[in-house]
This record gives structure tokens, C-alpha cells and sequence, in this order.
């Protein structure tokens, strides 16, 4: 069972998105995704997610604010705890990341990118700025199987 962050990063109507196309053994390997990763010791969601943001992009948000928490099961990755941000970040440049390719996409073109079914589910609650949610995935392989939601 781990515990991760992941943030979508807003700029000009866009979310930064990371296509994880550069790491061997990756359950994300050639999905589009936000950017985030594994808590470290003794890290809270909003360390954990500022801390990948410098990692990944160099870039720091101005302003972030906590969307919702994703329980992942999968019969091939074990269980996941994500925990789900969106951020601003109008300024910066952003540099290269060793897991994939980053590139700012329109929040009306992200839905037709590689991604995760239950990926959709919580892309569309973030695009209509629906409030706090849990949300639980359970896959087997990358079929979608079950999907149980709470709304706060």
C-alpha cells in the first residue's frame, strides 16, 4: 500500500500533463497523467505534491488547493492512496523530466489523450470544479471493474 500526490497544474485554460514514456518498469508506461509521485518519511500531501512539482517540472505553484482523495486497487499494483491537487502556476519554465514528456494541454483536448478510465472519472470532476470527493478505483490489469463514489 503507498500513499501519493498528484497535482494538475493550471495555466491559460491548460493542465500540465506527463506522458510517462521513459521508465522501463512503470504501471503508467505511455498514459497521460498529472505529475506527483510516492510520499517520502514523514511527508504531508501538500510536501509530497510541492516537492514532485520541483522535481518534475522546477516549476512552484503559486496556489494549490486539495481536490479529493483516489483509492486505487489493482490486482497487478497493489493499493494506492493518491491524494489529488490542482494548482496555479503562471510562471516558470518548464524543464525536462526523466519519467516522460510535459507538455501544457488544453483542458478540452485531455479526455482524448492515452489515459487511465478511471483517470476520466476524476478529470471530470476537477473540469466542472466539483467540490471535495473519495473516490475508489478497483482494476484488473488495465480494465476499469468497479467504481465507488463519495461527494462532500
Amino acid at each position: 500500500m503507498k500513499n501519493t500526490s498528484l497535482v494538475y497544474i493550471e495555466r491559460g485554460g491548460a493542465y500540465l500533463m506527463l506522458l510517462r514514456n521513459k521508465k522501463k518498469q512503470d504501471e503508467n508506461k505511455n498514459k497521460w497523467i498529472g505529475v506527483g509521485g510516492k510520499f517520502e518519511e514523514g511527508e504531508s500531501p501538500e510536501e509530497c505534491m510541492l516537492r514532485e512539482v520541483r522535481e518534475e517540472t522546477g516549476l512552484t505553484p503559486a496556489s494549490w488547493k486539495f481536490r479529493g482523495i483516489v483509492t486505487f486497487v489493482s490486482n497487478e499494483w497493489g493499493t494506492e492512496y493518491m491524494h489529488l491537487f490542482t494548482a496555479l502556476c503562471e510562471e516558470g519554465e518548464v524543464k525536462e523530466c526523466n519519467e516522460g514528456e510535459l507538455h501544457f494541454i488544453k483542458k478540452e483536448d485531455i479526455l482524448g489523450l492515452e489515459l487511465w478510465e478511471g483517470d476520466r472519472i476524476f478529470l471530470n470532476k476537477l473540469f466542472k470544479d466539483e467540490g471535495f470527493f473519495s473516490l475508489k478505483l478497483t482494476y484488473e490489469g488495465d480494465k476499469l471493474v468497479e467504481v465507488k463514489e463519495e461527494d462532500y
